[in-house]
């Protein structure tokens, strides 16, 4: 299976979902534009191969679909995800194991933990071409600019990696970046983020903060990174689990850091504490233009290539996006270590619309009166990403959460709105949503959409209407029979039943 970018663009093209542009594009605005039309329609991938201004190739939409996610993670289906969930579930919270089958499957779990052990590569292909001082030129790199009112270009998929200055732990995530000149960058990342807190040591010491930043990495690198589960393990060794070997790493040119060996590009640089530029403002995960704000100043005075490097990109905004098509597939990872901190959850979902995290629908196996309202309670701390999660749906494991049109049927029927919601006010918040009243504080909403029983209601709940079991049968077994082979069941045109749903 393909561990850099340019193995994974060979599978898509290989399996047909990638389509290469030769004509001349912009990356100002141009790019942008013409991507956002085919991840709305759920098309393949594309790299342009003749970028206005720049020698470099650009891929974008490569993670546009879940499919092409899982692929990415060496899968086929967002299924196969949770098993790799269970395997991070048992790292997470290791328990004795009560039966011999128990301590085979952990035995292998810890087999595979060693396996994903990083190796180091003395000749990268990474460093085939070296500039340094003078010659560094970020004008050359085709960022892309996706917005009319966006500040200026940036990059959105390269890894940002740094190391604690005390204990030397490396941490590596996904942040975006905004060119300022030739050789300088400014960085936004949260404060509880790996880089800001390395920033803010390097500070309380005096020291520059040492940042190399990868581009064009192999998608499953991104993923890695992108995964934000409170496991004591490096992200390249959470990249060496996904994709069942240890990644390949080198050393920088001119930095005490370790970079992927196989990506396209490298840049390295420092950040003083003391500097700050204005970044902004961006299109952002919730639809909007974010506010402009001072980020940290990056001097980036190397850069290494492979020849004729293709850079790797993409860009937020409203679903559906690469952002909300990755937040999905982790949604299937985090899906058995939710299941160990709260047993009653059966499934969750973080829909596509809910910008991937500020709406979760879960389903319990209910026993109790109250367990919904716990069930809410207990997913809002289960994971640092879930204090986020506005909204908050709790169905019975009869309900497929995945299909809006039963979750809504669910809401409806079972809910009276005043039992069954519930409001935590003046809780923290993404300082990006705009709905709220104060910056990074707001309520959340929990919604208790279960059947009720006894006390939480003293009328006698309805039956279900369903099917006749045998009747069914039989015409699940004469289908064909009656001339209607030809139509698929499991493929439903959601606008024959009044939405609209433009591509």
């Amino acid at each position: 299976m393909p561990r850099d970018l340019r193995g994974f663009l060979k599978l898509l093209d290989e399996r047909g979902q990638l389509r290469r542009i030769t004509v001349p594009v912009d990356p100002n605005l141009e790019i942008a534009e013409i991507a956002n039309r085919m991840l709305a329609a759920g098309g393949p991938a594309l790299l342009f191969e003749n970028v206005k201004g720049s020698p470099s190739s650009v891929a974008v939409n490569l993670l546009g679909t879940v499919e092409r996610t899982c692929w990415a993670m060496n899968m086929d289906s967002p299924e196969e995800l949770e098993t790799l969930g269970r395997k991070l579930s048992m790292l997470q919270q290791p328990k004795p194991p009560k039966k011999i089958s128990q301590a085979i499957e952990f035995g292998k779990v810890l087999f595979d933990v060693l396996r994903a052990k990083p190796d180091i590569d003395l000749f990268p292909a990474c460093h085939q071409v070296m500039k340094r001082g003078e010659e560094v030129n970020l004008n050359e790199i085709p960022m892309i600019r996706p917005y009319p009112d966006d500040a200026g270009h940036v990059v959105t998929l390269g890894l940002v990696i740094t190391k604690d200055c005390e204990t030397k732990i490396p941490n590596v995530g996904v942040y975006r970046l905004q060119r300022q000149s030739n050789n300088t960058m400014t960085v936004q990342w949260l404060s509880v983020r790996g880089g800001a807190r390395h920033l803010r040591k390097a500070a309380e010491r005096g020291q520059k903060l040492e940042v190399a930043i990868a581009l064009g990495a192999d998608p499953l690198l991104l993923m890695a990174a992108a995964t934000p589960i409170p496991v004591d393990l490096s992200e390249w060794l959470f990249a060496g689990l996904y994709g069942g070997s240890g990644v390949h790493l080198t050393k920088c040119k001119t930095l005490d850091l370790e970079v992927p060996a196989n990506c396209e590009m490298i840049l390295e640089g420092t950040i003083d504490p003391s500097e700050t530029a204005i970044d902004g403002p961006f299109g952002d995960h919730m639809g909007y233009y974010g506010p402009a704000a001072p980020g940290p100043l990056l001097r980036v005075h190397a850069v290494t290539h492979r020849k004729d490097p293709i850079y790797l990109t993409t860009f937020s905004g409203r679903p559906p996006k690469e952002e909300a098509m990755m937040a999905i597939a982790l949604n299937r990872i985090y899906t058995p270590i939710l299941r160990t901190q709260v047993p009653e959850i059966t499934d969750f979902f973080l829909p596509m619309e809910g910008l991937s995290y500020k709406a979760a629908i879960i389903s319990i196996d209910k026993a109790y009166p109250g367990q919904a309202r716990r069930a809410a309670l207990a997913f809002w701390s289960a994971l640092p990403q879930f204090t986020y999660t506005k909204f908050v749906i709790v169905v019975d494991k009869s309900i497929n959460i995945r299909d809006p049109r039963q979750v809504m049927w669910a809401v409806c029927s079972k809910v009276d709105p005043d039992r069954d919601v519930f409001i935590l006010p003046e809780n923290p918040l993404d300082s990006l949503d705009f709905a709220t009243e104060k910056a990074g504080l707001g309520s959340r909403m929990g919604i208790d959409a279960t059947d009720k029983i006894y006390p939480e209601i003293d009328r006698e709940w309805g039956k279900v209407l369903e099917s006749d079991p045998e009747v069914a049968a039989t015409v699940d077994r004469r289908w064909a029979e009656y001339g209607l082979a030809d139509i698929n069941l499991m493929e439903v045109d959601a606008n024959l039943f009044g939405y609209d749903i433009q591509r």
